[in-house]
Formats: C-alpha cells, structure tokens, sequence
C-alpha cells in the first residue's frame, strides 16, 4: 500500500504536536510544523541580558519573567471568559474558566521559587543593569487586578510615559469586572425566587453591591451578606452558584499566596534593598499580601449557622 500523499491526515489526532504512529512524518516545505506553530525561533530570540559578559543567571531571570508574562496573557483571556459567561448566566461555565485560573495560579506560586536556586551575590552581579525597569511596571499584572475588581487609578501615574498602556488600564478601570460580574449575577437571579431551578431562597442582591462593598455602609455590606449566605448555607441547592463562589475565593486565595510567596523570594534574594523601579522592596510587596477581591465571600463564613 502506498504511503500518504500529500495534505493526508498523517498523524492519530491532525496535530502538529502528535506524530502519530512509530516515528515521526516527514514534512514537506509547505506543512506547518510544531516550531513554525509555536514560533520557535522568534520565542528563543526574545532572551537579551542586559549585564555584558552576559552573566549566567541573567538569563534564568529573563525567562521566569517572560514566562510570567505569558501565562498573565492567559490569566486575561480566561477572566474575560468567565465574566462574560457570567453575564449569560452560564453559572458552570464561567466557574470552568475560573477553575483554570486557579489552576495556573496554582503553577506560578512554584514557579517563583525557581528564582531562589539564584544566589543573593550572583543577582547583585547584574541587578544593576535592570534599573529602572521593574514589575512593578507590568501592565498585564496591573490588568489582572483591575479585572479581579481590585481597581486604582493610582496606578496611571507609573504609566504616563507609555500612552498605550495607560489606554489599556483605563480601559479596564471602565470596563467589567469579576467582582460586578458577579454581584450583577446574583442581582438578576435574585429575582427568580421560586423558580423551579431555587436558585436563590433569601434576600435579593443590591444591584450596585459592587459599589457598595467598597464604599458603602456597615448596612449595605452586611445586606450583600444576607444575599450570598443562602449559597452557603444551603449549598445543595444552589450548588452551581456555590461552585462558582468557591472559585472565586480560590482565586482569592492564590492571588494572596502568590503575593506572599513573591515576598518570600525577594527577601530571600536581595533582603530590604529597594526595588530596581524605586519601590522600597519587600516592605511594600509585604502592604499588598492582604488584598481580596472578595472579602465579603471570605466575610460570609462567619455567620453561617450550624444546620440540624
């Protein structure tokens, strides 16, 4: 029997990645091959130390921070999944993608670690040539906060040199977010009381508790509470809806432990330094660790009752 011609599925799955068989296809000029789809080359040429020799571990310090940088680009894509199937009340959609996230997270608490097999001299080697650059200037970073809900305009001020960046953090200042997402979802299901799906059994959620979270009265927070605490309370019953806050809160909780193992490392790394970008170091990664961008999801714990 003759062998595939060609444009002939030659591989188990149709993918470049899948060789299919015992050996490897033999690609002709025109196939798309795994390097071409994955843009080998022009990815392996993005590594450009700045300390001249190159030192050593300039290069692990690059790579760690690109690779960050891509798995943020995920991390957007994902949060912009999960609000809009919010938004469609796709309850179990938006908490697949959410599950994701937490997932990820979950590999870039590890992955920051990875910068402790570097010794806090041989860092010094080169620190120098990174200032004034610093990741205190990740714009992706900036962005992930403002989609969690986790919104500062007091950031604009480290972007007015760069316009396009700026666009793209006020453009998210303006635009949904995970926190509104997900109030205006229990808001609109809210109103479903007694439908055959008991989606919710208790107090309608605020329509602007978003707003209200943050600045609104002890009463108004206390009225989102009473929203979500039927979700808790009675979990069976709303169980898509308890998914979906759980992933939230997981989120939350990773979002915190990457905070806190990042602090970890830059002590461990260069002590009480200041930053390259001026920051005072580990002193202000340390004010952040607290942040949620659910602390009344955290916050409903508290008052859940013991069930008979």
């Amino acid at each position: 029997m003759s062998g595939p011609k060609h444009g002939d599925d030659r591989s188990s799955g149709g993918c470049p990645m899948n060789s299919g068989g015992d050996s490897p296809a033999v690609w002709g000029n025109s196939d798309l091959t795994y390097n071409d789809y994955l843009k080998v080359n022009e990815l392996l040429s993005l590594q450009q130390p700045q300390s001249e020799p190159a030192h050593h571990d300039e290069l692990l310090f690059i790579i760690i921070h690109q690779a960050y940088e891509l798995w943020f680009k995920l991390i957007l894509h994902e949060m912009e999944n999960a609000i809009r199937y919010m938004g469609e009340k796709k309850i179990l959609r938006a908490h697949h993608f959410m599950k994701r996230i937490t997932e990820i997270m979950r590999l870039l608490v590890q992955q920051i670690h990875i910068l402790e097999t570097m010794s806090p001299a041989e860092f010094l080697e080169f620190r120098d040539r990174l200032m004034p650059a610093s990741g205190f200037q990740s714009v992706q970073f900036r962005e992930i906060e403002f989609l969690a809900g986790l919104k500062d305009k007091s950031y604009f001020a480290h972007f007015k040199n760069r316009p396009d960046f700026l666009e793209t953090l006020k453009n998210r200042m303006a635009g949904p977010d995970l926190k509104s997402a997900y109030y205006g979802l229990l808001h609109e299901l809210g109103s479903q009381l007694g439908d055959r799906r008991g989606i919710i059994k208790g107090p309608s959620m605020p329509k602007n508790a978003a707003a209200l979270e943050e600045n609104g009265t002890p009463e108004d927070r206390k009225a989102i509470i009473q929203a979500i605490l039927p979700i808790y309370q009675d979990q069976e019953n709303h169980l898509p809806l308890y998914l979906l806050s759980e992933s939230l809160v997981e989120f939350d909780e990773f979002f915190a432990l990457w905070r806190e193992h990042h602090v970890r490392a830059v002590e461990r790394v260069i002590g009480f330094k200041r930053g390259t970008g001026g920051s005072s170091g580990a002193e202000y990664l340390r004010s952040t660790t607290s942040k949620k961008a659910f602390p009344l999801l955290w916050e409903v714990r508290t008052y859940l009752e013991k069930r008979s």
